[in-house]
């Protein structure tokens, strides 16, 4: 297992998107930019279901414990470069928080 501070969960399960195709497309590009950025020290995993399916896909950085609705491939940016780089959270696509109710 690669070493990391962050742990990243994208529901992939089939409620997520149409026939499941966004939603593992999405998981697959999340492998390609956390590649891409060797600093990162990431670990992603696959979720078939968070039994939320709020705008899914879901995604979920954790030790933060934020949820984030990561509908398409510019959300998924965002929150690579601004969360998992520079620490900001995307706050227009969190909709729930560790420890607190729907945001």
């Amino acid at each position: 297992m690669r070493t990391h501070d962050k742990h990243v969960l994208m529901c992939t399960g089939s409620r997520c998107s149409a026939h499941n195709t966004e939603a593992a497309t999405l998981f697959q590009q999340l492998g390609q930019k956390i590649d891409a950025r060797p600093q990162l020290t990431v670990k992603r995993t696959r979720s078939n279901c968070f039994a939320v399916c709020k705008n899914g896909p879901i995604l979920v950085v954790y030790p933060e414990g934020v949820w984030y609705s990561c509908p398409d491939e510019t959300v998924l940016e965002r929150i690579v470069s601004e969360h998992l780089e520079q620490g900001n959270e995307v706050s227009e696509q969190v909709f729930h928080r560790l420890g607190t109710g729907d945001v």
